[in-house]
């Protein structure tokens, strides 16, 4: 015990130097140069300072919003591969972000415009997709035994995420040019964020899926390894399953709301750090919250900075990333 401790204090330590590096360092970096003196330059009014209107308005909740976002879909991943038992499982996987996927088509398509706790009418009908995404695979899982199946949540996953991916091609079809291209770019990954209140809204929801996360790595130590292997050694299997399920589905919905779907976050960033700190999910589930953010912010520097002025989306970016180590796990497992 304590020798795990031990190793937790490290890995936190690194992984949290890393992403509080990246905090710093990502909103001073970008196509205009600006001055971290300047920035809290207190003799200067803030309407006069351009640098730190850069740094607070610009770029500062943008690069929260990639550390959230990040954070949460590195977190989900790896709850997603403990749950199934699938090292190529991700927050795509059960039709989450499909689900959330369709409900901001849905209110992009139908011109929807308002703004509830934070969130606008976009994110919030995302969150609903998620949610709505989650019961129904969640149902279906649980239809004909007690207990969750998790080949049937998979297979269930799967099958929800090409039907709600159809429904998006024909939402799509029948908008107008100027709504298509709206949602094209929502569906590439976008952490175009202006304001901190999307991010406000969206805290409440991640802070809970972690707090619940936060309850079971031991659970999920013992699950990869099987069911009945879990149970035996006093793990309530059941209620496990459930909290891991709506924890990650939780925290995708929320990540999801604030930058629309954005690929293998989920994938990449768990197998980086087991390959670091081994498989023991006290250590895992930290390691990997800490580096998805740091990595997200990464590719996000990378997506507004690469071809400025123009920029980006970061779910370009991070699919180039992680499409290369996608194939190389594959061939690397079989």
């Amino acid at each position: 015990m304590q020798h795990v401790r031990r190793r937790l204090i490290v890995t936190t330590a690194g992984f949290g130097g890393l992403l509080l590096a990246a905090l710093v360092g990502a909103p001073l970096l970008g196509s205009t140069s600006i001055s971290l003196s300047r920035v809290f330059e207190r003799s200067i009014p803030f309407a006069d300072n351009s640098d730190a209107q850069i740094f607070f308005v610009a770029r500062l909740p943008r690069v929260l919003a990639a550390a959230l976002v990040g954070g949460s879909l590195a977190m989900a991943g790896t709850v997603f591969q403990a749950l199934l038992r699938n090292p190529l499982a991700t927050p795509d996987t059960l039709g989450v972000s499909s689900g959330a996927a369709l409900g901001a088509m849905l209110a992009i398509a139908f011109h929807f415009d308002f703004a509830i706790a934070g969130f606008s009418s976009v994110s919030l009908s995302s969150l609903l997709g998620s949610l709505g995404a989650l019961a129904i695979v969640y149902m279906l899982s649980t239809a004909r035994r007690r207990g969750l199946s998790t080949t049937v949540l998979l297979l269930a996953g799967v099958t929800m995420t090409a039907f709600f991916s159809a429904l998006i091609l024909f939402v799509q079809y029948l908008t107008n040019f100027a709504d298509t291209f709206r949602t094209v770019r929502w569906l590439m990954g976008m952490l175009d964020v202006g304001s901190y209140t999307p991010l406000i809204g969206a805290l409440p929801l991640i802070a809970i899926a972690f707090g619940l996360v936060a309850t079971l790595p031991r659970p999920l130590d013992l699950i990869s390894l099987g069911a009945d292997a879990a149970a035996a050694r006093g793990v309530d299997v059941q209620r496990a399953e459930r909290l891991a399920l709506v924890s990650a589905s939780l925290a995708t919905g929320a990540a999801v709301s604030i930058s629309g779907p954005i690929a293998f976050v989920g994938l990449v960033v768990p197998h980086i750090v087991r390959l670091i700190v081994g498989s023991d999910h006290r250590l895992v589930l930290p390691a990997s919250a800490l580096l998805g953010a740091s990595f997200l912010i990464g590719c996000d520097l990378i997506a507004r900075t690469m071809f400025a002025p123009i920029e980006l989306p970061v779910g370009i970016v991070t699919a180039i990333i992680g499409g290369p180590f996608f194939l190389w796990l594959l061939v690397r497992r079989t």
